[in-house]
C-alpha cells in the first residue's frame, strides 16, 4: 500500500506543541518537523514487490495523491516498475539479454557487431530509463546514412528487443521504440544468372570446385550448407542431398588480437526448415562421384555445435575440401570466386559472345537479332547459384511451396517476396476454372429470345 506523508509536519505531535506559524489544517493541529521548509513537502511512501521501502517527494499534495494511487494499481497488477532500476545503464541491460540469448550459427557474433558498432555508441552509457522515442527516431534517421534499409531493420529489431526485455524484466514501463518509423524496404527484384553465365562458372572453377560448383546449381543450397556437407550428406542410390548442418566462420572477436582468426565450426542449418533432404539430377551425383576418385574425402578435426547443448570436437569427413587439406574458409573463398568470376568473363563468355556476333554478321545483320553480351555480374556469389536454382524450379511451374521446401525457407512469404516476380503470368484462365465446376449446372434463366419490331 502507497501512502503520503507530510515531511514538513509531525504525524504525531506531543500535547502541547508549539503548532506551525506557516501552515495550517482544518482537520488536526500541525507542528513543524525538523525537516520544515527542507526539500519536498509530500512523501509517497510503499513497499515494492520484494518487500523493500520505497519512497518519492512531491512538492504538491495532488501529485503525491496521484503517484500513490498509480503505485497501488501498478502493484495491484503485477506492473510496477523500480525507479531505480531505469538507472542502470542501456549497455547493462544490453549485454544481459546479449549473452543470455539463444542465437543461431553466426548471429551472436552479428548481435554483438551492431550493438557495438551502430548502437551503443549513442545509446550505451544512457540510463535506460531516460530514452526517449524522439531520440530514438533520431538515431533511426542517423543510421539510415550509414546503413541499407534492409540491415537498419535487422540493427534495429535488436534495439526493440532489448528494450522489450526491459518492459518485461519491469526495468521501464514503456519500449520507447514504439510507433518509430523505418525507411521503406525497395527489395530490388532478382535477376537470374544467365545459363550461359552458369555454364561458364562452372567451367572457370579450379578443378577441385568444380564438383562444388555443379552441385550448388543443381540443389540451391546456401554457401555454408554446401561447404558444411560430409561424405554421408550424399545418397549416390536415391540421387539426393541431406542438409543437417553448415559451416560457420564467426566475425573476428573485437577482443582476439590483430593476427587470431575466428576458427570455423559445424553448426545448425539456418532455421528448422532448413533441415532438409533435397533431390538431385544424374549429372550432379556423377560430377560428386568422379569429384571423390579424384579428391578423397578429407577427415578434418573440428568443432561441432549442431548440438548447442553439446559441443564436441571430432573427426568429420568433409566433401569439399580447400587445397591444404581443411575446410573452405569464408575469406578465402572470396579470393577463388572472384578468379573464377574473372576467367569466365573474359574467356567462356567473351568468346562465346565473339561466335555468335560473327554468325550474325554472316547472316547479313538481320535487325532484332543482334546478340547481347552475357556476363557474370560485379557483386555476383555463390547466392546468385541459389537463385538461379529457384528460377529453374519457378521456370517449370513447381509450386511455391515445394520451392519454399528446396530452399530451406521457413516461411511460403519468404519465398514469395523474394521471387514472386519470376512466377509466369498464364493467360487468364478464370473462365475456364468456373465453367469446370458449373458446366453441368442448368441455367436458372431461359435462354434470351430475340424481339421482332
Amino acid at each position: 500500500m502507497a501512502s503520503v506523508y507530510d515531511r514538513w509536519h509531525l504525524s504525531r505531535p506531543k500535547a502541547g506543541a508549539e503548532p506551525c506559524a506557516e501552515h495550517s489544517s482544518k482537520t488536526r493541529v500541525l507542528v513543524p518537523s525538523k525537516d520544515h521548509g527542507t526539500g519536498k513537502r509530500w512523501q509517497v511512501r510503499w513497499r515494492d514487490a520484494a518487500g523493500e521501502q520505497q519512497k518519492e517527494n512531491f512538492a504538491k499534495r495532488s501529485q503525491a495523491d496521484t503517484r500513490a494511487a498509480t503505485i497501488e494499481a501498478d502493484l495491484a497488477r503485477g506492473l510496477y516498475v523500480d525507479p531505480a532500476a531505469g538507472k542502470e545503464s542501456f549497455r547493462a541491460v544490453a549485454e544481459r539479454w546479449r549473452t543470455s540469448a539463444v542465437h543461431r550459427g553466426g548471429t551472436s557474433s552479428r548481435v554483438e557487431r551492431a550493438l557495438r558498432i551502430h548502437i551503443y555508441p549513442t545509446f550505451g552509457d544512457r540510463p535506460i530509463v531516460t530514452i526517449r522515442p524522439s531520440e530514438v527516431q533520431a538515431w533511426v534517421k542517423d543510421r539510415s546514412q550509414a546503413l541499407a534499409p534492409s540491415t537498419l531493420r535487422v540493427t534495429f529489431a535488436y534495439l526493440v528487443t532489448i528494450m522489450h526485455t526491459a518492459v518485461r524484466d519491469r526495468t521501464i514501463a514503456v519500449n520507447p521504440c514504439a510507433g518509430i518509423k523505418l525507411p521503406e524496404v525497395r527489395r530490388p527484384e532478382i535477376v537470374p544468372l544467365h545459363k550461359d553465365a552458369v555454364h561458364a562458372l562452372i567451367e572457370a572453377a579450379p578443378p577441385r570446385h568444380r564438383a562444388m560448383i555443379l552441385l550448388a546449381v543443381a540443389s540451391g543450397l546456401r554457401q555454408g550448407e554446401v561447404f558444411g556437407l560430409e561424405v554421408d550428406c550424399i545418397d549416390f542410390l536415391r540421387r539426393e542431398v541431406s542438409v543437417r548442418q553448415q559451416l560457420i566462420t564467426p566475425d573476428k572477436d573485437v577482443d582476439a588480437g590483430e593476427d587470431e582468426t575466428p576458427e570455423p565450426y559445424l553448426g545448425e542449418p539456418k532455421t528448422h526448415e532448413s533441415y532438409r533432404t533435397v533431390p538431385l539430377v544424374g549429372l550432379a551425383v556423377d560430377a560428386l562421384a568422379a569429384h571423390l576418385q579424384q579428391y578423397p574425402a578429407v577427415v578434418v578435426d573440428i568443432e561441432d555445435r549442431t548440438d548447442p547443448r553439446k559441443p564436441r570436437r571430432r573427426k568429420a569427413h568433409m566433401l569439399f575440401t580447400n587445397g591444404r587439406n581443411d575446410v573452405i574458409k569464408r575469406a578465402s573463398w572470396s579470393h577463388v570466386w572472384t578468379r573464377m568470376e574473372e576467367r569466365a568473363n573474359e574467356e567462356a563468355l567473351s568468346k562465346a559472345y565473339a561466335e555468335r556476333y560473327a554468325a550474325w554478321v554472316q547472316r547479313g545483320r538481320p535487325k532484332g537479332e543482334e546478340p547481347a553480351p552475357v556476363r557474370v555480374p560485379d557483386g555476383a556469389s555463390m547466392h546468385d547459384l541459389r537463385h538461379f536454382y529457384a528460377s529453374a524450379l519457378i521456370k517449370n511451374r513447381e509450386s511455391v511451396k515445394t520451392v519454399q521446401r528446396r530452399l530451406g525457407h521457413s516461411k511460403p512469404s519468404i519465398t514469395l517476396d523474394i521471387y514472386t516476380h519470376l512466377w509466369p503470368d498464364d493467360e487468364d484462365t478464370t473462365r475456364a476454372a468456373v465453367e469446370s465446376v458449373l458446366g453441368d449446372v442448368p441455367a436458372l434463366c431461359p435462354p434470351a429470345t430475340s424481339v421482332s419490331g
